[in-house]
């Protein structure tokens, strides 16, 4: 009877036992189970994201590559790209066109076409084409160059060393660069990025991931990886305005080198200003109309002739032919105060 009781005492206790540790053995369970399945989505997530890159630049592609053409002047060394506007005009780089007044055009079905020489501009390295005949071609939208920002995906569709409909991407590194061009004028209001560009990419259009047309590739800088420029599409515009209306682009000047530059967030509060950007000036023109008001380099423009410039291609706007020896209104900031200046532009000389 003894034996039969300890038996049944020990055969209770050891079942206790493994009840008890029933509960330890279900914690230890779920603890292992997140750790397991952290680590599954990291690849999926990783291609999607991938998937999605892809995706941005194959749109962009789709909807602007069919208006990207190759621009050989006749008679002359050379090749470069344009992008087809509407009503039958090309928009390339005036060092692609070197003042050539007829250019072969290679669509990117392979059919030649003619054009004609509308009107150029050496200082912002633009020219304007237009078709001798319909070309069938679709033209890109041309969108606002204002609305872009720093480490936004553009990509650029071009020709480069001759390789047809080469694409390239990249982000916005900078914006409302300013850059010394071939015969030593400056060219400004310039957008940065870090896509390829190449001999042959000039001309050809700087795309956004919608497909919109935010720049013209137009220069490299020589031994320096990953820094290209592009005309910004707001310029391009106002040239093309110019041109269509007047054969040229008629421009006043000041005689200061500038680049859009922000404000500040402490002087904007400060000062109770909306705007967020200015034209920075950097350089000084030596007896220019500037100089001769007391312009100095690092003064912010922020507004010309009673309206907010934000951009190079605000100031421009405002510096046309009709404010050559105008005397304008001029609001500055500087070491965190306004200033108002009036300063007399004078006709900008063609390159």
């Amino acid at each position: 009877m003894r034996l039969y009781r300890k038996a049944t005492k020990y055969d209770r206790l050891a079942k206790a036992q493994r009840v008890r540790a029933r509960p330890l053995d279900l914690w230890r369970e779920p603890a292992m189970t997140p750790v397991l399945r952290s680590s599954e989505p990291s690849e999926p997530i990783a291609l999607d994201l991938l998937d999605a890159y892809s995706q941005a630049v194959i749109r962009a592609v789709d909807a602007a590559g069919p208006s990207v053409v190759r621009v050989m002047p006749l008679k002359l060394n050379g090749v470069g790209c344009g992008v087809v506007m509407p009503d039958g005009l090309i928009l390339t780089n005036n060092h692609v066109a070197q003042g050539a007044k007829r250019h072969e055009i290679v669509g990117p079905d392979g059919r030649t076409h003619m054009a004609t020489l509308v009107g150029d501009d050496p200082d912002t390295d633009l020219a304007l084409l237009r078709f001798d005949e319909p070309s069938g071609l679709p033209a890109a939208r041309l969108g606002d160059s204002k609305q872009i920002r720093r480490g936004q995906l553009v990509i650029a569709i071009g020709a480069p060393l001759g390789f047809e409909a080469t694409v390239t991407a990249g982000v916005v590194s900078a914006l409302g660069r300013s850059l010394r061009g071939e015969k030593g004028r400056m060219v400004e209001d310039l957008i940065q990025t870090d896509a390829a560009l190449n001999p042959g990419n000039s001309g050809g259009p700087l795309v956004t991931a919608s497909g919109e047309v935010v720049g013209i590739n137009t220069a490299i800088i020589a031994g320096a990886q990953g820094i290209c420029f592009a005309v910004a599409a707001n310029t391009a515009r106002l040239v093309m305005g110019e041109i269509l209306k007047h054969g040229r682009v008629r421009r006043a000047s000041i005689g200061v080198v500038a680049q859009q530059a922000p404000i500040p967030p402490s002087l904007r509060a400060d000062l109770n200003l909306d705007q967020l950007y200015g034209v920075l000036v950097t350089a000084i023109t030596p007896g220019g109309p500037a100089d001769a008001c007391g312009i100095l380099p690092g003064d912010l423009i922020l507004a010309v002739g009673g309206r907010t410039v934000t951009g190079l291609d605000d100031l421009l706007r405002q510096l046309d032919y009709d404010a050559v020896e105008t005397p304008t209104d001029f609001v500055l900031l500087r070491d965190g105060r306004l200033l108002a200046v009036k300063i007399t532009p004078r006709e900008r000389k063609r390159a």
